[in-house]
């Protein structure tokens, strides 16, 4: 039988001329394929309407097929009269759950295990006294769920250059990372504090799937002339691999779609690479491939 990563690796397809490869490591995680495993049975399951507090997945392709379903998106429990709502794979605040209850509807967690690991271990810091520093993106709901288990009092950071390290001369720092960093990232980020701290208890919470992602898309990225990135734009992870693979392949193109794809900017490219966020459904990739195939033959 042939092992996954193998296959994976093998994933080239020739068409008029090109060559196209798609990154071995490419499209939906465990965490995303759980929530719409948990959405799609609440579906079939529940006689009531089912809603999710935000976009289940950062991905408009498949939040439309689910709102085909049935299955809306809301952004608080107000919006919402009865049935169920699903916390999506980012998680909420605390507080958001609570309205929901207070509210009489039902409440599924379709949380990513990952992300509701980096929430624990935030507030396990609090907890134990240390200078909360978390590294990721201010305005992401996955840094809101985390920040609403540690406090106001948490440092967040964008960029290790934001670091006043001085602030943190003899404290006892504590670093958590939202799961869609790099790791170049956190290194750098604990380079800067671990000098001045007393101490500095450093929770890697990056997310096995992100870095398998981020490492193929290097590797693909190094090997050809121009590079698709499939995924929403409002995906943390799809954005952070067309930024690393652009540092690599300059001609890189971020897309939600494969009908997005503007075929002139890539006639003249004769290997093409492909990847993915972890909110990209197999069937999209797919269609990308087949847009790519379907170039007029190189000259």
């Amino acid at each position: 039988m042939t092992d996954p990563a193998q296959a994976a690796e093998s994933r080239r397809v020739h068409a008029g001329g090109r060559t196209i490869v798609v990154a071995r490591h490419a499209g939906y995680c465990y965490g995303v394929e759980r929530a719409l495993r948990i959405a799609h049975e609440a579906a079939d399951r529940l006689a009531t309407p089912v809603a999710t507090l935000g976009p289940i997945i950062h991905n408009p392709v498949v939040v439309e097929e689910l709102a085909a379903r049935g299955v809306r998106a809301v952004d608080a429990p107000s919006e919402v009269e009865s049935g169920a709502v699903l916390v999506r794979t980012h998680g909420v605040p605390p507080e958001v759950v609570d309205d929901a209850r207070r509210r009489g509807l039902d409440v599924i967690d379709a949380t990513c295990p990952f992300v509701a690991a980096a929430q624990r271990k935030a507030a396990a810091l609090v907890e134990g006294g240390y200078v909360v520093v978390l590294l990721g993106e201010r305005r992401h709901p996955e840094v809101a769920g985390i920040l609403a288990r540690a406090g106001g009092d948490t440092l967040v950071v964008e960029d290790v250059d934001e670091i006043d390290a001085d602030a943190l001369r003899g404290a006892r720092v504590g670093i958590v990372v939202q799961t869609t960093q790099t790791p170049q990232a956190l290194a750098a980020l604990a380079e800067r504090v671990a000098p001045v701290a007393r101490e500095t208890l450093i929770h890697n919470t990056i997310c096995e799937a992100t870095e398998q992602r981020q490492v193929a898309a290097r590797e693909m990225a190094a090997d050809v002339e121009c590079v698709v990135v499939v995924g929403g734009h409002e995906s943390a992870n799809t954005r952070r691999l067309a930024g690393l693979c652009r540092g690599i392949q300059p001609r890189t193109w971020h897309i939600e779609r494969a009908g997005d794809l503007a075929a002139a900017e890539l006639a003249d490219c004769a290997t093409i690479g492909v990847t993915a966020g972890a909110s990209t459904p197999e069937t999209e990739i797919a269609a990308t491939v087949e847009v790519l195939a379907g170039l007029p033959p190189l000259r």
